[in-house]
């Protein structure tokens, strides 16, 4: 029996429409092709026997082999060490812009020495669940057909000979210092039969170069300037790599069903657009310097207030075009990664009621309107109308910001959240005088701040808690100051901050919440510390003038980054990753966390800046 490729030994890459997880064997595992959440063609991280995989790698038992990043892109390097010498082989997507087919790019190159090589590249059509054939075809290249519904197929390119058995085409052959091999796997169209003829050797290179130079560019074109400018700009190339080019949506994860706790049922698809993720990647985006992303997303938020029938069906997560069904299944033919199951795609979270989802969209237009972006007196008759649902409905009980599946509470998250749907709306409404019942959403907002300070407050525990009336410590409480409802010099939540870190922190980790607490959500089994938490609990403690101590647990959290810099949702008990890989929300809380701390930083040093003030 295979066993699972542990997650921090995997690098992403990606087109802007899909992406692929390559281990540091040189194996790549996982591609949904040819969008975010489409169906998979390799699925081994998943069921390393059923899932499909696509390896090229020294055939010497002895190989050694370390992952990175070519600096400043989203192009992958393994280099394997031998006995007998040294390989390199690279990984990347090609950037996919309109007309042009999805595809993956893979050149080996042997540095030192005399090296055998082996070749195996089994797919597993729509997540294992469909049969396959292989054609050769008169170009040489071998022609990957799904016998499935969808008739899904591609093409493989080599210039080494394979040969076909069993559904799968292999390889091997020696190369020696200076010798390169490329291959190249190629959407093709199954009502376009004709291919497009390819000079492997010139497509591969002019591919690299092109994909070098978009990268290189676009992350040139950021203005962050300040303290881990590395680190900030690998987890935007990470955020990027999770957003639509096609839609200018951020999915929340590349990956679907990755347990938070191995072996457990806590097991989701990621693979859809949060609108909870929407202010904080647009404000990733924005203060990197990276207007247009902000724009995009904006965009894909306008096209979904614009469809709404009615302001009470907006959802929490839609797929990355707007659609909002996200029927939920199992695949109970696939183990799982580390025999977590059952395998879920779709999300049925999607048709919880939430309300924080409100305050979340609000903001992300403020933060547009603030940056100067341009809003429509349409667009904003849209907006009004869910600002007036959340005036008529902030007292209604929700599932909350962790879409807990026993029952609906009266929970924190939803309160702070209505609160800053109508500031925010209030805010915009005299930024650009557009008419409004300013005067009523004051009163309404003014109420929900006194129902947060009053009924949210645990005189016992000494913090802000969950839900009213119960006495739950939950890090969803690490908003009220980062989304201003409250000030760090509050003394209130200074002793709700002093309070979840001796009862929800392990040094630089975070739990969310703890089941001995009396919290639930209604699944059974652990999970580990949530990573994005940590971010916020970091920048709460800068922000309260605990800048050497936030500095402090910021770098040691670095450290449990995988050796490419990518975090998972959770950090397990043994300090490795865990949850759906790479996580888009731990990246965004990152580079908030960093952005705070070098602003705070640069403050004690020169004196306050007023200029980067929030509102």
């Amino acid at each position: 029996m295979k066993h699972s490729t542990p997650l921090e030994d995997y690098g992403l890459i990606g087109n802007l429409h899909t992406v692929a997880l390559v281990s540091k064997a040189g194996s790549l595992d996982y591609l949904p092709f040819t969008r975010f959440d489409s169906p998979t063609i390799f699925a081994a991280l998943l069921d390393a026997e059923k899932g499909g995989s696509w390896r090229i790698g020294p055939a010497d038992a002895a190989v050694r082999s370390k992952q990175l990043y070519l600096p400043d892109t989203g192009v992958l390097l393994t280099r394997f060490y031998c006995p007998a010498g040294i390989a390199e082989l690279t990984d990347f997507m090609p950037i996919k812009h309109r007309g042009q087919n999805c595809a993956v790019v893979r050149q080996l190159r042997v540095v030192k020495g005399e090296l055998d090589f082996e070749v195996r590249c089994a797919p597993s059509f729509d997540y294992a669940r469909a049969p396959h054939e292989v054609q050769p075809q008169p170009d040489g290249s071998l022609l990957f057909r799904s016998l499935g519904p969808d008739g899904l197929q591609f093409r493989l390119l080599a210039d080494q000979p394979l040969a076909v058995a069993d559904g799968a085409a292999h390889g091997s052959w020696t190369l020696r210092a200076g010798d390169v091999a490329s291959f190249v796997i190629e959407a093709t169209p199954v009502d376009n039969p004709d291919f497009i003829a390819r000079d492997l050797a010139h497509y591969t290179e002019a591919a690299f170069q092109d994909t070098l130079h978009f990268w290189q560019s676009w992350v040139e074109s950021s203005t962050y300037t300040g303290r881990w400018r590395e680190t900030v700009l690998r987890s935007a190339i990470t955020l990027k790599l999770l957003t639509s080019l096609q839609h200018g949506s951020t999915v929340a994860a590349a990956t679907f069903s990755l347990p938070e706790s191995p072996g457990g049922p806590r097991n989701w698809d990621y693979r859809y657009t949060w609108i909870r993720d929407a202010a904080f990647t647009m404000y990733a985006f924005l203060r990197l310097g990276f207007m247009e992303e902000s724009k995009a997303f904006l965009r894909w938020i306008m096209e979904r207030c614009v469809q709404l029938q009615d302001a009470g069906d907006l959802q929490l997560m839609y797929a990355v075009d707007g659609n909002p069904d996200l029927a939920e299944l199992e695949l109970g033919h696939l183990r799982g990664y580390r025999d977590s199951r059952p395998v879920r795609i779709g999300n049925g979270a999607a048709r919880q009621f939430q309300l924080d989802v409100y305050g979340e969209l609000l903001d992300t237009v403020y933060l547009y309107n603030r940056h100067g972006g341009a809003i429509t007196y349409d667009f904003w008759q849209h907006l009004c109308r869910l600002v007036d649902f959340v005036a008529r409905n902030w007292r209604r009980a929700d599932h909350g910001i962790w879409e807990v599946r026993d029952e609906q509470r009266q929970f924190l998250s939803g309160k702070l959240m209505c609160w800053v749907a109508l500031d925010r709306a209030i805010r915009i409404a005299r930024d650009r005088s557009f008419p409004a019942p300013v005067v009523e959403w004051l009163g309404i907002r003014d109420e929900i701040y006194e129902e947060v300070y009053h009924n949210f407050w645990s005189e016992e525990r000494q913090a802000f808690v969950q839900y009213a009336g119960g006495q739950v410590l939950d890090a969803s409480a690490l908003l009220l100051p980062l989304m201003r409802m409250f000030s760090p010099a509050e003394p209130r939540w200074q002793a709700t901050l002093r309070t979840i870190g001796r009862e929800l922190v392990l040094d630089s980790l975070m739990f969310r919440y703890r089941a001995e607490d009396g919290a639930t959500d209604g699944l059974q089994g652990a999970e580990g510390t949530f990573t994005m938490c940590s971010f916020w609990y970091i920048e709460n403690l800068s922000r309260a003038g605990e800048v050497d101590r936030a500095r402090l647990l910021f770098e040691k959290l670095l450290g449990f980054a995988s050796p490419l810099g990518l975090y998972s949702e959770q950090i397990g008990p043994e300090g490795e990753q865990i949850g759906n890989y790479p996580q888009a929300f731990t990246h965004l809380a990152l580079i908030s966390a960093a952005f705070q701390l070098n602003r705070d930083l640069d403050a004690r040093r020169n004196g306050p800046d007023r200029g980067h003030q929030y509102v």
